[in-house]
């Protein structure tokens, strides 16, 4: 998917929503374990009650591999049922030496077709490069809402007075363009989309952190919206488990709906 017919996805949607399928076994309603694959059933049911309402789902991978071949299994079921018209992105965090790296790319781009991936760019361009594959994505993690991301990400660089996660998104740009790349900028912190805009105006940003986990939507929208939108926001534990009942799936589809509609006032608001 182009960045362009991701921008007409959003504008015909009034939605910049991406869904997130963090999957848990424990977590999903007791009455789909009778299924021959509660983890696909879930999701199938989830994708059905939210396709109108979002542009994107993001698997997160660690809840697939963690349950061994069966879990692959259940993902590339997932992967197929998604419809095609809708931004698939592989949460997996990878970050390797570039040979490594190749054989990921391999294994999510050719063997799974994903859209895109989310990497760890710690390694530098060996951990990036191999991901930018014809019509791919990699979505690099910049400044996330975690509690440990301000260990490092906000180290101040003395030379050109950044934050160090603003020297790793401008050398990140020097290796791909905003046709190719995307950066990972947590929503708990809203405000910091401004120091991001500063280094990113045209990325492409995906925003977890939306609903569970506190994350501020119109101050998302406020501070990092651009002339395309530029926004894909998660909302994952807030949509897929607002109910653990037989009525999760028309309870998660109420919610995306809900944040759909925001995301409407806020596209009409700023674009």
């Amino acid at each position: 998917m182009t960045k362009k017919e991701l921008f007409e996805e959003i504008k015909k949607k009034e939605s910049f929503l991406c869904v997130g399928l963090d999957t848990d076994p424990n977590k999903i309603p007791a009455h789909l374990h009778k299924a021959d694959d509660p983890i696909f059933e879930f999701n199938k049911q989830i994708i059905d009650a939210t396709a109108d309402y979002c542009v994107s789902y993001k698997p997160n991978i660690a809840f697939y591999e963690s349950l061994g071949p069966k879990g692959w299994d259940s993902l590339q079921k997932t992967l197929e049922y998604m419809p095609k018209s809708h931004f698939s992105i592989a949460d997996a965090k990878r970050g390797d030496i570039g040979n490594t790296s190749k054989m990921y790319a391999k294994a999510f781009f050719e063997n799974m077709d994903f859209d895109s991936i989310t990497v760890a760019p710690y390694m530098g361009e060996d951990s990036v490069t191999p991901f930018l594959m014809d019509g791919k994505w990699v979505i690099v993690l910049a400044h996330t809402s975690n509690k440990g991301g301000l260990d490092f990400q906000k180290i101040v660089n003395q030379e050109t007075g950044n934050f160090l996660f603003q020297d790793v998104m401008l050398k990140n740009q020097e290796w791909a363009s905003t046709d190719q790349l995307m950066f990972v900028v947590g929503a708990t912190r809203a405000e910091s989309l401004l120091d991001v805009r500063k280094v990113a105006p045209d990325n492409f940003l995906l925003v977890p952190g939306v609903g569970a986990q506190g994350g501020d939507l119109q101050g998302v929208a406020k501070y990092g919206m651009n002339k395309e939108c530029g926004l894909l926001v998660n909302s994952s534990r807030g949509i897929i488990y607002a109910s653990n009942g037989e009525d999760f799936a028309t309870v998660a589809q109420n919610e995306a709906k809900k944040l759909q509609q925001e995301m409407a006032d806020l596209l009409e608001k700023y674009l």
